[in-house]
């Protein structure tokens, strides 16, 4: 999925947000729950920029029928080494959909946990701003879109 690569290689957001389908489901390598929606999705993304450093991508997989990708990272997190797997799968509308991550060894995957923790007020918050925006962008073309009744 070059797309994507290249925007989170470029640490661009905005490009990585507009790959997401609205309904993508990120499951995250530390996490019990999925995170259902493309607001809680690019939010959890931006904080996973914040706290991996040196992230690079160093193998891409591609399933036979271009809809299925793993992209293979290496990263740290503080003073640990981490290594794990985007799994990404696309939509008819070549969206992501479904966007799996998992991670290793424990050690790493432990600081990881720890590191999306401290930031979990702040990810809840820009997905509470960005859905709120989405909403108030759709309400505004909506009524835009519709005669008024008066």
């Amino acid at each position: 999925m070059k797309p994507f690569r290249q925007a989170v290689e470029a640490n661009d957001h905005a490009a990585i947000e507009a790959l997401l389908a609205e309904d993508v489901v990120f499951t995250s390598p530390v996490a019990f729950r999925p995170y259902p929606g493309k607001a809680i999705t690019a939010a959890v993304l931006r904080g996973v920029s914040r706290v991996l450093t040196d992230f690079r991508y160093v193998r891409e997989i591609t399933g036979e029928d271009g809809r299925d990708h793993a992209l293979v990272f290496e990263a740290r997190v503080g003073d640990r080494a981490i290594t794990g797997c985007d799994f990404l799968h696309l939509n008819d509308q070549g969206l992501i959909d479904d966007f799996m991550v998992m991670v290793r060894p424990l050690s790493a995957a432990q600081a990881l946990s720890e590191a999306m923790g401290a930031q979990f007020e702040r990810i809840a918050a820009e997905a509470a701003d960005t859905a709120s925006a989405a909403g108030a962008a759709s309400a505004s073309t909506a009524g835009a879109a519709e005669p008024d009744p008066a």
